[in-house]
């Protein structure tokens, strides 16, 4: 294969370059001992939690399943070690609220060994077993969404998909897990595509590859078998190439519709730490147990990315790399541009996790601290949005408060909160700040619309059920099917207007 070709730039519309950081790319992919503890929230993932299957006192081994997919949406919890059911209780999370949680104290002779399997063979499956098979690992998007798999790759039979696209750009800076994984797990990422391909009945499949990693690119590229299902292409290094639908215009020259996703335009996006995970994982019949994570920041002083147990807590993680001063230090969750603040070192590593970078606490708050200006309608905030949006619009319509006009006149729900526009205003507004509390107002309403309407529809039909429980209806209405005039007293029963005739007459009647 040409590798002159696939370092031809494909990229979308507009974007920013944030400086990459990324020294960690180059160091293998290094595994975590076990936490003395592990804390396993039941929900990880987007949809309904999981529900335990297990009890406190229970002995587990790792690889076990201990909590079951609650519906579709949803997916089963596996114990990452050796160990005993501690507690499931209600314990901080780092979104905020507290979570039922399973906590398992681990046995001092746990081994990295996954002691429970059920090994299957993949070529005899179908697309419906192999979703199935999706599910039953615990599988969701390991791209930070934590969206679960199986439901990403049940595409409606409407929607015909051609085109598997495989997410390897990684254009977040700091983080290098998805790199350094299609370099030290190829195979399975390739196995992981052809199971994906079957599951969504695609005909080809195209990982895409950010043109700052051409050891990836040419890894994968001699990795692709012939007859051109598989093929590599290298998209411009440029934030955020990774989102869907950018990656989806970069690599296939298709622009998903405002409102819609991928398979409108008959494409599905996987990330290929997700996929080199099921093609490690389907074949043996096992559980998602543990994650790769990216940890690094100027305070860490061994930076690096580990294999991490799921619920390992974030301070045995950051105590493992060598945090400095950890109680002076910013944590931040996934990468700068998207990711999340902790404000806690109690909450656990959870399947989502992509990345921990640690930070000067104090740095942080000076930027924070920065004065911020009125908009002077420069227009770089437009000029780097990748949706075309208008985020000074935006952020003055969300200064006033009308979060209904930026709904339904500026579009505000196409924003994915990338943050290009705050990385570039020079007034240091808040833009994705202002626009994340405009949507959850939003959602309030909406919830708050559905709640009354359901709750009237409720009223309406009780007081149906009673109308109808007094209704007079003798035994030769009821047979003719005649229609009685409800406005009037109990016993009347006057026939009317538009009632007057019958409905349905009885074989009897002559016309």
């Amino acid at each position: 294969m040409n590798l002159f070709s696939l370092t031809r730039r494909k990229t979308f519309a507009r974007g920013v370059h944030p400086a990459s950081h990324k020294s960690t790319a180059g160091t293998p992919i290094r595994r975590m001992p076990f936490a003395p503890r592990i804390l396993l929230p039941l929900a990880q993932h987007i949809g309904k939690p999981a529900v335990p299957i297990v009890s406190v006192g229970q002995e587990v081994v790792r690889g076990q399943p201990i909590a079951r997919a609650d519906g579709f949406l949803s997916v089963p919890l596996h114990a990452p070690v050796d160990g005993v059911v501690e507690a499931i209780e209600l314990r901080p999370s780092a979104r905020g609220p507290w979570t039922e949680t399973i906590v398992i104290r681990t046995f001092e002779a746990s081994t990295q060994e996954v002691r429970w399997s059920e090994p299957r063979d993949m070529d005899a499956l179908s697309a419906r077993e192999i979703l199935q098979a999706i599910q039953d690992t615990g599988m969701v998007g390991l791209g930070g969404a934590a969206f679960p798999s199986h439901a990403k790759l049940s595409v409606p039979e409407d929607k015909p998909i051609h085109t598997l696209v495989v997410n390897g750009c990684e254009c977040e800076p700091y983080l290098t897990c998805d790199h350094r994984l299609m370099l030290e797990r190829s195979a399975d990422l390739m196995r992981g595509i052809g199971y994906a391909m079957r599951a969504v009945g695609a005909r080809q499949a195209v990982i895409g590859i950010e043109d700052n990693k051409p050891d990836a690119i040419a890894s994968l590229a001699a990795m692709v078998p012939e007859g051109g299902q598989i093929r590599v292409v290298a998209v411009k290094t440029k934030y955020p190439q990774g989102a869907e639908k950018m990656l989806v215009k970069a690599a296939l020259g298709l622009k998903v519709p405002a409102g819609g996703l991928p398979a409108d335009v008959g494409a599905v996006v996987n990330n290929v730490g997700t996929l080199a995970m099921l093609g490690s994982l389907l074949p043996q019949g096992q559980g998602m147990t543990e994650r790769v994570v990216t940890v690094t920041g100027p305070g860490i002083k061994r930076p690096g990315d580990y294999w991490v147990p799921l619920g390992t807590p974030m301070r045995t993680v950051l105590d493992w790399a060598g945090a400095e001063s950890v109680s002076e230090r910013e944590i931040i969750l996934g990468g700068p541009m998207m990711g999340q603040a902790v404000a806690s070192l109690d909450v656990p590593v959870t399947k989502g996790v992509s990345g921990i970078l640690v930070f000067d606490q104090r740095k942080i708050q000076e930027e924070e601290a920065r004065k911020r200006y009125p908009c002077i309608k420069c227009g770089e905030c437009v000029k780097a949005c990748p949706m075309g949006l208008n985020p000074s619009m935006l952020g003055m319509l969300a200064g006033a408060r009308e979060y209904d006009l930026m709904g339904t006149d500026y579009h505000l729900g196409d924003c994915f909160e990338c943050g290009c526009c705050t990385y570039v205003c020079p007034s240091n507004i808040p833009l994705v700040q202002q626009f994340r509390v405009a949507k959850a107002i939003l959602r309030e309403r909406a919830q708050a619309i559905h709640e009354a309407l359901a709750a009237e529809q409720a009223a309406a039909q009780a007081e149906l059920a009673q109308v109808m429980e007094h209704l007079p209806i003798d035994d030769e209405s009821h047979l003719t099917g005649q229609r009685f005039d409800f406005g009037h007293a109990e016993g009347e029963g006057r026939k009317l207007g538009g009632s007057r005739h019958k409905i349905n007459p009885h074989p009897t009647d002559k016309p």
